[in-house]
């Protein structure tokens, strides 16, 4: 089968009609252009994501990719674990998204006879015998009251000593900041070729679905369910990833 083709994120590049973002068909065939332009230091943390597994993967435990997407996580992990007793499973739960990883694994048999993928919300999914797990910009379009259970739910189902990748989008209590890493960020993207009317429209979109936390926040949930040293290891203006350990 042939590998799906990617295409030039335009998704906003006209006037639309007001509506909420779903990750759909028509954003999952542009996705990879779409985050790697709207998320500084993007490839930096897939890498890095796959540096951290290949630390704190157990052997004969599982890999968890929540909210896997097209599987770039999975994939980064997976391949620096080469040739070890583990499993990985991406669970999205977007059609569109998965079907497309399907399809992606059937050109890369290395990577497929290690990788599950599943199409089912985070909510439902069991978690267990896992050593990494990881949260990449998935936590963010979590409803806030069931982002406690999700993350109870994930460290219940991990093994001592396991690590938790968390990536979001956050936001600042101090008003000054959090407008001064917005406009760096809306810079940034104008940098990567999106019109202001592109911005002004995905951001309108993402208004009600993507709903950030300030890092205080993410690290005092993540300690009073037990997670142990807690921190961010990159951020870029408005956007952070954090480990955590059980």
């Amino acid at each position: 089968m042939t590998k799906p083709t990617q295409k030039k994120d335009r998704i906003f590049a006209q006037t639309k009609l007001p509506g909420d973002f779903v990750f759909d068909e028509t954003v999952a065939c542009v996705f990879e252009d779409m985050i790697n332009r709207s998320v500084p230091g993007y490839s930096t943390i897939i890498a890095m994501i796959g540096v951290l597994a290949e630390e704190y993967y157990q052997d004969r435990s599982r890999i968890y990719d929540l909210g896997c997407s097209l599987g770039g996580a999975t994939l980064a992990a997976v391949d620096r674990v080469d040739c070890r007793d583990f499993s990985a499973i991406a669970i999205d739960n977007s059609t569109a998204m998965i079907d497309r990883l399907q399809i992606k694994l059937k050109s890369l048999p290395k990577f497929a006879s290690k990788i599950e993928c599943r199409c089912e919300d985070l909510c439902d999914s069991e978690i267990s015998d896992a050593s990494v797990v990881v949260l990449n910009f998935t936590l963010q379009f979590i409803p806030l009251a069931e982002r406690v259970p999700l993350l109870r739910k994930i460290y219940a189902g991990m093994k001592p000593d396991g690590v938790l990748i968390i990536s979001e989008k956050i936001t600042f209590p101090d008003e000054k900041l959090n407008q001064l890493f917005i406009e760096m960020y809306h810079s940034f993207k104008e940098n990567m070729g999106y019109s202001k009317l592109e911005i002004s429209q995905k951001r309108a979109a993402l208004e009600k679905v993507l709903l950030p936390e300030t890092l205080d926040l993410h690290r005092d949930r993540l300690q009073k369910i037990g997670f142990q040293s807690v921190d961010v290891w990159f951020q870029c203006f408005n956007f952070a990833s954090m480990v955590a350990f059980k």
